[in-house]
């Protein structure tokens, strides 16, 4: 039997019930935070959880719309025993009328903040009776003549319809001694709090004894994002930890939107960074060229208190060395055949220009002998050339001699390019060259251009992930086979 992912696979199962209990956290908060703005909507969907969670948030029903409510209850009752036109009704109806026109005056809906379902209230009624004023509309509705004349029963179906569910949403709500609302969720959010307090230090405990070089502070702020759960503010922010969980318990995969938020993050970044380090550096060899330390320092490395000389070598020797090599063993063997072209060419146009050699091609049999020996001349001189660089390059008298050659080449086209007016106009090609790189290569990269890098990196970080697991597929494997 394989143990080692016994190890693993504990930690999983316990990432995953953390993740759970946050998960369930979340939702408390979210539920929370939507209670007070979404009151009506759980007070027609969910009536049941009203009483219990109003007193969470210190709600409780509002004194005089709770009075009005039932004292229309009282007149219904009243009605079904004595009549609508008993003087019981008529004392009802009478207090009605006063308590819709305190209602109005008063505004009692303005400490829940629904002082436009007091406006909806007085458009319905207004709206019912035909009339402009929402007093006189109240005072007509209560009243026994209407109520004989358009139905008891109609009248009353309305107002228990349209009119009382927008009274029942107004609340009174209490305040705290220190101004504020009460809210009792912190009791609910305390232990999920207290939990995933243990949890942190646990983990900032374990992770600085696997990383004795860490600070507390390092290791605490190792799962930075955790932190959010402790806040007692700004709780939606839990958002970030409860998702950065499901993911890594396996119970949400969140590879794609990883994947599309550091896309749109690096999108966004690079054609700036890239243009930024690219344009820097080309200013800086731009004012290098300006000051002529560039030409300086490649031509002759006079100002040695400035040049830093990483290795005692003159590089362009070297490099020019190693592509005389280059073109003496290899490059002209390859082009020895036209070399001889060219030569035997130039002797035959350069023979043209005598007479004698005219006359004698006009001869039968000798006529071909200039042109052999224009051949063989062409072809010597390439062979003798050839072997004079060959017999350089190896001989190290002859080696040495072409040294102290480039040498003397180098200081002298230096000291002449200084005192002429030809290191000027370089510097101007050179100087010019690079701004006309930024403007056409540099300042123009798209966003499509760092797309596309973005997406080959995203392609070659897959194929090596799929490499990397079916490497683990063996060997686990293998070690089932060795377990």
């Amino acid at each position: 039997m394989n143990t080692k992912n016994l190890p693993k696979q504990h930690n999983l199962w316990f990432e995953k019930l953390m993740a759970i209990i946050a998960t369930i956290n979340l939702f408390l908060v979210f539920f929370d935070s939507s209670y007070i703005p979404w009151r009506n909507f759980y007070l027609q969907r969910l009536p049941q959880i009203i009483p219990v969670y109003d007193q969470v948030k210190g709600i409780e029903p509002h004194r005089e719309t709770e009075y009005y409510l039932k004292t229309v209850n009282t007149l219904t009752q009243q009605v079904s025993e004595t009549g609508l036109r008993s003087p019981q009704v008529e004392a009802k109806l009478d207090e009605l009328r006063r308590l819709s026109t305190e209602m109005i005056d008063t505004n009692p809906f303005a400490v829940a903040s629904k002082t436009g379902t007091l406006a909806k209230i007085k458009d319905r009624m207004r709206n019912h009776i035909h009339q402009e004023s929402a007093k006189r509309s109240f005072a007509i509705f209560w009243s026994q003549s209407h109520l004989s004349q358009k139905g008891w029963n109609q009248e009353i179906n309305f107002f228990n319809n349209k009119i009382t569910p927008l009274i029942k949403t107004n609340y009174f709500r209490q305040i705290g001694e220190n101004g504020q609302f009460l809210d009792y969720f912190w009791l609910i959010d305390l232990p999920f709090v207290l939990l995933f307090g243990v949890e942190i230090l646990a983990r900032s405990f374990y992770n600085k004894r696997r990383h004795p070089s860490f600070s507390w502070l390092s290791a605490i702020l190792w799962r930075w994002y955790d932190l959010f759960l402790l806040l007692p503010f700004w709780r939606w922010l839990r958002i970030i930890p409860v998702l950065i969980r499901l993911d890594q318990a396996k119970l949400l995969s969140l590879q794609s939107v990883r994947q599309l938020v550091h896309h749109g993050v690096i999108a966004n970044f690079a054609e700036e960074l890239t243009e930024i380090v690219v344009i820097r550096v080309i200013n800086q060899i731009q004012g290098s060229i300006q000051r002529g330390e560039l030409i300086r320092g490649l031509l002759q490395k006079q100002n040695q208190g400035s040049y830093i000389d990483i290795n005692d070598e003159n590089e362009i020797e070297a490099i020019a060395s190693i592509l005389g090599q280059t073109i003496v063993n290899q490059v002209l063997p390859k082009i020895q055949p036209d070399i001889t072209a060219i030569l035997l060419h130039n002797i035959e146009r350069a023979l043209n220009l005598s007479p004698i050699y005219r006359n004698l091609q006009t001869l039968p049999i000798v006529g071909q002998i200039p042109t052999q020996i224009s051949e063989q001349l062409a072809d010597q001189i390439t062979t003798t050339l050839y072997s004079i660089l060959a017999t350089t390059v190896e001989d190290p008298v002859s080696a040495k001699l072409v040294s102290q050659l480039m040498q003397s080449l180098s200081k002298a086209l230096g000291e002449e390019i200084q005192q002429k007016y030809v290191v000027s106009e370089i510097q101007r090609l050179l100087l010019d060259f690079l701004e006309e790189v930024k403007l056409n290569y540099i300042q123009n990269l798209s966003r499509e251009d760092i797309g596309q890098i973005l997406e080959q990196t995203r392609q070659i970080r897959s194929q090596e992930s799929g490499v990397r697991s079916q490497e683990s597929g063996v060997r686990s494997q293998e070690s089932g086979v060795r377990s």
